[in-house]
């Protein structure tokens, strides 16, 4: 846009060809993160105007003390092939990075408080986030994803240390942006800051516990890597200072044997917070119509069989179709009182009939809280009594379930 003045040059200066004209090799197509967060900027400057109208802030008296907050993010995206078709080969996993504008804030000169003039009503949508890099890449690809989003973060080093200005509402104002780490998912994260992959022992991204460890406590547990410990941690293990075998040296390091190379923030996204509860879900109620908890190494008819029982009155009772993997869509309509209910048909015992309604219930009680955007505002009650919950589920998964938790997770 011509009203845009970006203090930066334009990278595709005197680049005469089409977007569309780029050789069939090209494994990543991205846009220079500035000039993508200057239009994304420039689309809210109504937004943002009238934001500045609202707070009662004289509209010419805010030309600095903006502040924008960006939240990134980054996943892979499966099966991207071509179905039918000669175009060029292409791997047929794809990964995108992209961004959504949070809020704007602005401290007027005089002002103590920070007056938030623009949020994002829906920062969950895939309308509000803007995709800046695809890449033809398997995300557990580890080197070539770290080749094609290394610019990307060079140049969000870059950004966090200036500001931009930008023509808004006719004067030129001066916004810096502040980066809150990109919500990578599971294999991402693990990818970017150095973990083994997701069947190694150490199971959290979050903390240091391994699958035993989290299967003998499954409530206390605090959020206790970083960074900057990832970083020393792989220095640990690319020099061995203790001169220690592999087996100890994996234990001293806790799982971090490749370099750390982007910052993320500890997060757990709630579409596979839904996905990964259901997937074990659907495991319990099949011991749970084969009494797993009476028997010892029930044999793979017998289990087939049970599968096959639960498939049938999901499909019969509730138009609950069986799926090959898990996917949100499926998680969310198998959480619910409901199901159970049709479940407990199946299930002999009326105890344990019991025992999985009181799971379900705490389920659907804890639900919303990493279901909401602001927990605090929109489900104030089910926070509150968030802590009893979560402690009285896992009370009962380690003592009516634990057959299926007996030192594994």
């Amino acid at each position: 846009s011509t009203s845009c003045t970006v203090g930066i040059i334009n990278g595709l200066s005197g680049w005469a060809s089409s977007v569309e004209d780029f050789p069939a090799e090209t494994i990543t197509r991205r846009f220079r993160y500035d000039v993508a967060l200057v239009s994304a900027l420039k689309d809210l400057e109504e937004d943002i105007l009238e934001g500045l109208r609202e707070s009662g802030t004289a509209d010419s008296a805010c030309t600095s003390g903006f502040s924008v907050m960006i939240k990134e993010s980054c996943d892979g995206m499966g099966d991207v092939s071509e179905k039918h078709g000669g175009g060029p080969l292409v791997p047929e996993k794809a990964v995108r990075f992209s961004f959504t504008v949070m809020s704007v804030s602005v401290l007027a000169d005089e002002e103590v408080e920070e007056v938030t003039i623009f949020t994002e009503p829906k920062p969950n949508s895939e309308l509000s986030c803007k995709p800046l890099c695809l890449m033809f890449v398997d995300e557990s690809n580890h080197e070539t994803l770290i080749a094609v989003l290394g610019p990307v973060f060079a140049d969000r080093i870059a950004m966090k240390e200036s500001s931009f200005i930008l023509f808004c509402g006719e004067l030129p104002r001066s916004f810096p942006f502040h980066f809150r780490g990109p919500s990578f998912h599971q294999i991402t994260v693990r990818e970017v800051e150095g973990l083994e992959a997701s069947g190694s022992t150490y199971v959290c991204t979050l903390c240091d516990s391994t699958r035993a460890e989290a299967s003998k406590n499954m409530v206390l547990h605090s959020i206790t890597r970083s960074h900057e410990e990832n970083l020393d941690r792989y220095e640990i293990w690319r020099t061995n200072p203790f001169s220690e075998s592999v087996e100890e040296l994996r234990d001293r390091v806790k799982g971090i044997s490749a370099k750390p190379f982007m910052e993320t923030q500890p997060t757990m996204d709630a579409l596979h917070c839904d996905i990964g509860n259901a997937t074990e879900f659907y495991k319990i109620f099949q011991d749970e119509i084969g009494e797993v908890y009476r028997k010892v190494n029930p044999s793979r008819e017998e289990r087939r069989s049970w599968r096959a029982a639960l498939d049938k009155q999901l499909r019969t009772k509730m138009k609950l179709k069986p799926v090959m993997r898990m996917n949100g869509n499926y998680a969310r309509r198998l959480m619910t009182q409901d199901v159970v209910e049709v479940i407990c048909e199946l299930v002999p015992s009326e105890e344990r009939r019991e025992a999985l309604r009181e799971l379900m219930r705490l389920y659907i009680q804890m639900k919303p809280v990493w279901r909401a955007t602001c927990p605090a505002e929109e489900c104030p009650d089910q926070l509150c009594s968030y802590s009893f919950n979560s402690q009285r589920f896992a009370d009962l998964l380690s003592s009516t379930f634990k057959y299926r938790y007996n030192g594994k997770i």
